[in-house]
């Protein structure tokens, strides 16, 4: 019997899996299907920011920071435990931009924020050692607020959410055909289904055209494709702050605490194809420049110990630089000019700190040529596990409860689960309810949660996404991670 669905999503990122969240809580029945893993691209390699984009108000992109930055504060409060603040100091040593245009531009970015929770910006002081300390010429400069986010795991609780409301997801499971038939699409997908549904959206990402070209539709907008790189070091300086740094191109490039490291990132490359992301030594040179410029502690190549890049999928506005395209959405629909035809909603650029309101605004859209009824339904929703007090009480009422996790762990799965920490931890009692040890503290629970609960089919899943305990592995214990999982999840 062929399956039939309201909405046929193609795309596990994080737009895709926030548009299958707000259908859901819209009562709509969803099939999202997704032909690798969830945030299995540039989901999972982004910068890691929630932020609202400060370098975009030299662009006079208003309208996006202020949305961004209310997006910034929803989040904050509805994924604590993936999510949170952080100050970032912007040294005003080798600066392009005159000192009275960044103090304006922070008072800009307070202003459109709203009011928020996060501390307003302010100058640096001489009081801040542990913000001063780590650079060359560190005195004069600014302090402001964003947030740290898990950027695979925010992908993976929307699905959750989704799928707690209905939704089905389906990963490794690729959209083979489609073709409208009236006011149905009909769809056939690489598990040998056959489905139907009354929309599709394209939220295929840096493959958004050639989806579009596979149907046969050309669209008005289009889409450029920039990579963005990023490397990991050791320890540039103590504390849980961040950097904007300011380089001589006009970009500029971030250091944030990582993983017990230092993230440096990102680039802005354009790039042909999707499979182009992959970081080269121009890039690599190019930050570890950028750092030493500013820190104290000069790195080189040699020192990086961990890279990531992605394809930022961006609206292709024209603009002739890199880093001035827009990161903006664009949410393109297609009827074919004809009342009662199944539509089609192609989603443009975007970025992780407003996929929320993008799939808002891309639910009523596709409720007006539907008719079916939209409401907002995630703007004051807590996201699964983020249930729980301010993070350092969290913590602490879980080791009191779960002693036995050890301190590094218990943090670990504190910040990636929050309170769905009691549902996984339910029926253990001691060490040995964990099971054995695969590696660096993730023991066989966990890896059967993210099995059983996340949809990770693959050791890398586990490994690379749903935690980032992959990165502090030997190549022996990864093969025997490997094999663990290959023998207890079959494929």
């Amino acid at each position: 019997m062929m399956q039939s669905y309201d909405i046929l999503i193609v795309g596990g990122g994080i737009n895709g899996a926030a548009i299958a969240r707000e259908a859901a809580l819209n009562g709509l029945s969803v099939l999202l299907v997704e032909k690798g893993d969830l945030a299995g691209a540039t989901s999972s390699a982004s910068t890691k920011l929630i932020h609202g984009g400060l370098r975009y108000l030299e662009y006079y992109d208003f309208k996006l920071v202020a949305e961004a930055l209310r997006e910034r504060e929803r989040l904050v409060k509805a994924a604590p435990h993936i999510i949170r603040p952080m100050r970032f100091v912007l040294p005003h040593e080798n600066a392009v931009r005159p000192w009275w245009m960044v103090r304006l531009g922070l008072y800009l970015y307070d202003w459109l924020g709203g009011r928020m929770t996060l501390k307003r910006s302010r100058g640096l002081r001489k009081s801040d050692v542990a913000y001063t300390a780590p650079l060359k010429n560190g005195a004069r400069g600014f302090v402001y607020s964003d947030a740290f986010v898990d950027d695979s795991r925010l992908t993976v609780l929307n699905a959750m959410d989704a799928h707690d409301n209905g939704a089905e997801i389906a990963v490794r499971t690729e959209l083979v055909t489609a073709r409208r038939d009236g006011a149905v699409w009909r769809a056939t997908l690489s598990d040998g289904r056959d489905v139907t549904a009354r929309a599709l959206v394209n939220a295929a990402g840096p493959w958004v055209a050639e989806l579009l070209g596979r149907l046969g539709i050309n669209a008005s907008a289009g889409v450029r494709l920039v990579k963005g790189s990023h490397i990991v070091v050791p320890r540039l300086y103590e504390g849980d702050h961040a950097y904007i740094l300011q380089l001589a191109d006009r970009r500029i490039v971030f250091a944030i605490p990582y993983q017990g490291q230092t993230e440096i990132g990102t680039t802005d490359i354009p790039v042909d194809r999707p499979e182009d992301a992959v970081i080269d030594a121009g890039e690599i040179a190019y930050l570890c420049d950028a750092a030493n410029q500013h820190f104290t502690r000069q790195i080189t190549p040699a020192d990086v110990t961990s890279t990531w890049s992605g394809v930022r999928p961006l609206y292709d506005d024209g603009a002739s630089d890199a880093k001035a395209v827009t990161r903006d959405y664009v949410l393109e629909l297609d009827t074919l000019g004809d009342a009662g035809e199944a539509p089609l909603l192609s989603v443009f650029g975007g970025k992780i700190t407003t996929a929320r309101h993008l799939a808002e605004e891309a639910i009523a859209k596709i409720a007006l040529t539907t008719g079916a009824r939209a409401r907002p339904a995630t703007r004051d929703r807590v996201f699964p596990g983020g249930v729980i007090p301010e993070f350092a009480t969290y913590l602490s009422q879980v080791r009191e409860r779960w002693p036995y996790l050890g301190a590094a762990r218990s943090e670990r799965m504190a910040h990636a689960y929050g309170a769905l920490l009691q549902d996984m931890l339910a029926k253990v009692t001691d060490i040995h309810g964990l099971g054995v040890d695969l590696g660096d503290g993730l023991t066989e629970i966990e890896a059967r949660w993210m099995y059983h609960r996340e949809w990770a089919r693959i050791p890398e899943d586990a490994l690379m996404r749903r935690s980032k305990v992959g990165l502090c592995l030997t190549g022996e214990q990864t093969a025997a991670f490997e094999t663990w999982w290959n023998t207890n999840f079959p494929s």
